[in-house]
C-alpha cells in the first residue's frame, strides 16, 4: 500500500515506518519543515494546511502525531501543547480526507488515541465500548477521537488506536526506569495497586499492520496486551529480569514534585482489555509481561 504517515519521527512512528517499508509498503512522511527527501511532504497542522493531492495519493493514512505525554514536566503551556498537537493534526487529516472526491479518498485512517480515554478505572476491567472517563487525558482523548469524525462521515474506515504502554528499552515507559533499577534505587509508584495496560513493541507494530489489513474492523481498538498487571507486579518482574532489587517505593508526593501534573496520570489505574483484537484472533507474540519485558530488554536489530 501507499501509506501517508504523520508522526514518523516519533518513538512509535520511526519503528512503524521501518517495519512497513520492510514489508514492501511505500511510505510518505508528513513533516513540518521543508522536505529533505523524495518521500517527505510538508504540512502545517496548526494552521490546517495540507495539500489534498498528498492525501489523494495514499491508500491509507496513519496519524501518530502529538507531543510526548511523558517527555516534559507538565505546566499549563505543555498541557495545551499535548491537546492542540493531537487535535490539530487529526482535524487537518480528517477534513482533508473528507474533502476529496470519493474515488480519491484513502481506504482507511488509523488515528492514534490512548487508553487515557478511560480515566481511572480502579480494579474494573474495561473494553472498547466503555465511556470516556474523567481527567485531563480522558478529556484530550475525547476531543482527539471526535476530530476523526469528518473522515468517518465521508465513508472512510476509521480506526482509533487506544494505545497502552509500549515496552522498549529505548523509550516509552521503560527507558526512564532502567537506570534507577540498575542502581537499585527503584520501586513501585505510590501504592503499586494501579493497573498498567502494557504491550510489547513487536505486538504494537504487528497489531497496527493487522488493523491496516482488516477492513471489517473500525472504531476504537485497545492496542494493549491481553494480560494487564499492576504497577507492583510490573516492578517485581522488571527487577527480576534486571537482577536488581526494587525495594524503594516512590511516594505519590515525590512524584508530584518531580512530574507536576503528570503525576496524577502516572498513578492512575487503567485496567484495559483488547477485546476487539482478541475477537479478531490477533496472534500475540508476547501475551504475558515476562515475555514482553524479555523482548523489550533484548530487542532484535
Amino acid at each position: 500500500m501507499r501509506i501517508l504517515l504523520a508522526g514518523a519521527s516519533g518513538f512509535l512512528g520511526t519503528r512503524l515506518a521501518d517495519r512497513l517499508t520492510a514489508d514492501g509498503h511505500q511510505i510518505t512522511r508528513l513533516v513540518r519543515r521543508p522536505p529533505r527527501t523524495p518521500d517527505e511532504r510538508q504540512w502545517n497542522p496548526s494552521a490546517g494546511q495540507l495539500d489534498p493531492a498528498t492525501v489523494a495519493e495514499a491508500d491509507a493514512v496513519v496519524n501518530l502525531a502529538g507531543a510526548g505525554v511523558g517527555d516534559k514536566r507538565w505546566n499549563d503551556d505543555y498541557r495545551r501543547l499535548i491537546r492542540t498537537s493531537r487535535v490539530d493534526s487529526t482535524t487537518t487529516l480528517a477534513t482533508t480526507v473528507a474533502g476529496l472526491p470519493a474515488d480519491d479518498r484513502p481506504r482507511v485512517l488509523l488515528n492514534s488515541s490512548a487508553v487515557g480515554w478511560y480515566g481511572n478505572t480502579g480494579d474494573r476491567a474495561v473494553e472498547e465500548d466503555a465511556p470516556a472517563g474523567e481527567g485531563f487525558l480522558a478529556d484530550v482523548c475525547r476531543v482527539w477521537e471526535a476530530a476523526t469524525r469528518p473522515a468517518e462521515d465521508a465513508g472512510v474506515r476509521v480506526v482509533r488506536l487506544r494505545t497502552g504502554l509500549p515496552l522498549h528499552r529505548d523509550g516509552g515507559l521503560l527507558k526512564p526506569q532502567l537506570l534507577p533499577f540498575k542502581l537499585g534505587i527503584a520501586g513501585r509508584l505510590g501504592s503499586g495497586r494501579q493497573w498498567l495496560p502494557w504491550i510489547s513493541m513487536e505486538d504494537w507494530l504487528d497489531a497496527t499492520r493487522f488493523l491496516l489489513d482488516h477492513d471489517e474492523i473500525s472504531g476504537p481498538v485497545n492496542v494493549v496486551g491481553p494480560n494487564p498487571v499492576t504497577n507492583a507486579e510490573f516492578t517485581r518482574e522488571l527487577a527480576r529480569q534486571l537482577h536488581r532489587p526494587a525495594i524503594v517505593p516512590i511516594p505519590a508526593l515525590a512524584l508530584k514534585v518531580v512530574l507536576g501534573g503528570f503525576a496524577h496520570e502516572a498513578l492512575t489505574s487503567t485496567r484495559v482489555l483488547p477485546t476487539v483484537l482478541t475477537r479478531a484472533n490477533y496472534p500475540y507474540h508476547h501475551p504475558t509481561l515476562p515475555k514482553a519485558l524479555t523482548a523489550a530488554l533484548n530487542p532484535t536489530p
